[in-house]
């Protein structure tokens, strides 16, 4: 039995301006300055893959590292 790839799940910008509570301008002025996650243009819109989505987000990722159980804070 053969099974079939999952097919990517693409989100419109209304959908990731309510992800991150965004306006839609930003996305717009993003796009202009080649900032923010890539985007394609399917059918005349604008859309964004998933995966890329959760790839941006992890690289904005800012801040210490969290202290695993029994270490000291600052401790690596």
């Amino acid at each position: 039995m053969t099974t079939t790839p999952e097919a990517p799940r693409y989100l419109t910008q209304r959908d990731l301006e309510a992800r991150w509570k965004l306006c839609g301008r930003t996305l717009e002025r993003w796009r202009k300055e080649r900032y923010g996650p890539p985007w394609a243009v399917l059918g005349g819109a604008i859309r964004y893959l998933e995966s890329d989505i959760e790839t941006f987000e992890a690289g904005q990722r800012r801040g210490t590292r969290c202290a695993q159980p029994g270490e000291k804070e600052g401790q690596t």
